[in-house]
C-alpha cells in the first residue's frame, strides 16, 4: 500500500483571482501576481537589483551588487557576490532555501550574469532567476 503524501500550499495560493502583490520586471502598466511562487520570484529580482539605501524605510534591504560591477572580474570577486547573495536571501526572502549560485562573468562585454536555483520552503517548488548586469561604457 503506498504510503500518502503531503502536500503543503501557502494558504494565498488558495485564494483564487487575489493578487498577492506585484510582478517583475516592470514592461509597461503593472502586472499583479496571484501565487506566491511568483511573488517569491518578483521578490527575488528586486532584492538582486536592489543596492542598499534606496528603499524608503528600509535601508539596509538590497545586495549592492551593482557597486561590484567596476572592480576587476576575479574568482574572489565571483565569491564575494555569492556571499552578498546568501547573506541578502537568508535575512529578506527566508520562504526560501539557495540550492545554487552561479556567477558567470564575460570578460569581453564586461557584464556578469548570476543564476540562482532555490525551493520554496513550504511547498518544496523549485525556482529559478538569471539577471544580467552590465556595466555602461
Amino acid at each position: 500500500m503506498p504510503i500518502p503524501q503531503t502536500i503543503r500550499v501557502n494558504p494565498l495560493d488558495l485564494r483564487k483571482n487575489i493578487a498577492i502583490g506585484v510582478s517583475l520586471p516592470f514592461k509597461g502598466p503593472f502586472k499583479s501576481t496571484f501565487t506566491t511562487k511568483d511573488q517569491i520570484k518578483s521578490n527575488l529580482i528586486n532584492l538582486l537589483l536592489t543596492n542598499k539605501g534606496e528603499r524608503v524605510m528600509n535601508p539596509t534591504f538590497g545586495c549592492n551588487i551593482k557597486n561590484q560591477l567596476f572592480q576587476n572580474i576575479t574568482t574572489e570577486l565571483q565569491q564575494k557576490i555569492i556571499d552578498i547573495i546568501v547573506e541578502s536571501v537568508n535575512t529578506f526572502i527566508p520562504e526560501i532555501r539557495l540550492l545554487d549560485v552561479v556567477v558567470s562573468p564575460d570578460i569581453d562585454s564586461n557584464s556578469i550574469s548570476i543564476t540562482i536555483d532555490y525551493q520554496i520552503i513550504i511547498s518544496r517548488t523549485p525556482g529559478q532567476v538569471t539577471i544580467q548586469f552590465e556595466t555602461l561604457r
